[in-house]
């Protein structure tokens, strides 16, 4: 992935706004959707399906489960897949968004968060198309295809009045759903060696496999941050292991295990901490496991990155040490 500063200067001049993101191509391994689960074998079928035909796509799931995966199996299985793949970065104009994504994919990230203005804004653009494709303006040539991903229920979103309805209407014609991972358990030691590949390669490391203990411990998780969170643990536990298999002992302490052991009910000899304690432990552990990313560990935690501000500043006027954690 690049910025846009790193793009060729043969892009117009007019693009210097644009602070997301472009799709640079990686391997077929990585860029697979890995599983061979039922959901799994239904969410290929329909990329397969809907990739050559779609205009707009909605991909809805929880945090971590692998949107922005099939966003990009969808743009690669699409007519526009020579075009670029363009990620949405909060502050983006649509406009400026627009044109850098001609003839390829524009991939909104958690649309559920952006602004009624930005809403507004983008409203206002695909009714232009809509109008300039009848015939009543000069019709623009290479519109993107759009995909929008969302955790939230964008129409109770959409009923109470956090989302234009009719943006909703225009997104949602056609919607995909990703299961969450403790929903299809049988794909995580795929997944598992995917990640471990991966990691041992970028890491240089001679590491062949993961320990059958230490396998039965990833898939008895219950992973309340999906893909990502194990994505995260396998990298964690390579860095880790000294050897060429990966044991049990290696793996890292899940932040939903510790919690839960640190926490207990009366009864089991340890003291119940208050709510807003075991939250901010938790939010705390998140972040030491992205390495102080805090876009990621908002994207892990399921929250906006302002309401993990928020909750960091929280920490901090409460005593709890965030600088270790945020290199702040």
């Amino acid at each position: 992935m690049v910025t846009f500063s790193h793009i060729p200067s043969s892009r117009p001049a007019p693009f210097v706004e644009f602070k997301g993101e472009l799709d640079l191509p990686c391997s077929p391994r990585e860029q697979e959707m890995v599983g061979d689960s039922a959901a799994m074998k239904r969410l290929r079928l329909q990329v397969r399906r809907i990739g050559p035909h779609f205009r707009s796509v909605l991909v809805h799931g929880e945090s971590g489960a692998g949107k922005e995966t099939v966003a990009r199996a969808l743009h690669r299985t699409s007519s526009g897949t020579d075009g670029p793949f363009v990620v949405s970065a909060e502050g983006n104009r649509i406009d400026s968004l627009m044109k850098i994504a001609r003839q390829g994919t524009l991939f909104f990230h958690e649309i559920g968060e952006m602004p009624l203005v930005t809403q507004d804004e983008f409203l206002k653009i695909l009714r232009w198309h809509e109008w300039a494709r009848e015939g009543t303006a000069a019709p623009q040539t290479g519109w993107p295809r759009i995909i929008a991903a969302t955790r939230r229920d964008l129409r109770a979103l959409a009923a109470a009045g956090g989302f234009r309805q009719e943006l909703y209407q225009r997104l949602a014609m056609v919607q995909i759903g990703v299961a969450p991972l403790r929903e299809r358990r049988e794909d995580v030691p795929a997944l598992a060696a995917h990640f471990l590949a991966r990691f041992a390669r970028e890491q240089r490391k001679s590491i062949a496999t993961i320990a059958e203990d230490a396998m039965g411990r990833l898939q008895s998780h219950g992973w309340p941050g999906n893909v990502r969170e194990l994505e995260d643990v396998v990298r964690e536990a390579v860095s880790r292991c000294r050897g060429s298999v990966i044991e049990a002992r290696e793996l890292p302490e899940f932040a939903m295990s510790l919690a839960a052991d640190r926490n207990a009910i009366p009864g089991g000899g340890q003291k119940t901490a208050r709510l807003q304690d075991v939250v901010e432990q938790h939010v705390l552990e998140v972040l030491r496991r992205c390495a102080g990313n805090k876009l990621r560990a908002a994207e892990l935690l399921g929250i906006s990155r302002s309401t993990l501000y928020r909750m960091l500043g929280a920490c901090s006027a409460g005593g709890a040490g965030t600088r270790s954690y945020t290199g702040e």
